[in-house]
């Protein structure tokens, strides 16, 4: 993420040594990482691309991410969509009122994800509509500690 693109969202992170390592979200600021189709939309594959301008919303789905980019949060949408359907998607989310900072296209198709990461990772299934975000202790897959 890049400190221009995000003022006053990161901040310089030092290692032992004192050398630099890449930012990181002031405390309290999350990056929103959420899929489109079964979470914002209707549930379109890619090979049915002419559904997709008038996809349905998800009920709660705008004014929850709103609220958390009113909140200063950073939403980043991360879609299967491809590049094709990068125009539509964009147009389809400026007319339903989406506020966000980026789209990432051509997440894996299929599910089933384990995602890896230097950074704390917490996922949430979307159960099918918005409530409120709760914590919960779960079972989860870890690496063995060195």
């Amino acid at each position: 993420m890049d400190q221009t693109m995000y003022p006053g969202h990161l901040k310089e992170t030092l290692r032992k040594d004192g050398k630099r390592t890449s930012p990181r979200l002031r405390d309290g600021l999350k990056n929103y990482i959420i899929d489109i189709d079964g979470v914002i939309s209707e549930d379109i594959p890619n090979e049915e691309r002419e559904r997709m301008a008038e996809a349905y919303v998800i009920p709660g789905a705008v004014e929850t991410i709103n609220s958390w980019y009113d909140e200063g949060h950073i939403i980043t949408f991360f879609t299967s969509r491809t590049e094709r359907e990068k125009d539509v998607t964009i147009l389809w989310l400026e007319n339903n009122g989406f506020h966000y900072h980026n789209i990432i296209f051509g997440k894996p198709r299929g599910g089933s994800y384990h995602y890896i990461d230097d950074c704390h990772v917490q996922a949430s299934t979307f159960p099918g509509k918005f409530t409120k975000l709760v914590k919960k202790t779960k079972v989860i897959e870890v690496f063995e500690s060195c």
